[in-house]
């Protein structure tokens, strides 16, 4: 199975601008904007998270 079309990417923390979590997604369709709610260390809470890319 190819992985030519993923890339990795990180999630953000759209309160506190950590790089929480790292994962991967197609690049195929064109630019994606996912927003998950995962666990914050920091804050000990689930908060909103964003694509960034470095």
């Amino acid at each position: 199975m190819a992985k030519d079309n993923r890339e990795m990417v990180w999630l953000q923390c759209s309160e506190t601008g950590d790089l929480n979590y790292r994962t991967e997604i197609k690049v195929v369709g064109g630019v994606q904007k996912i927003e998950v709610k995962k666990y914050s260390p920091r804050l000990r809470r689930h908060t909103l998270h964003k694509i960034k890319r470095k």
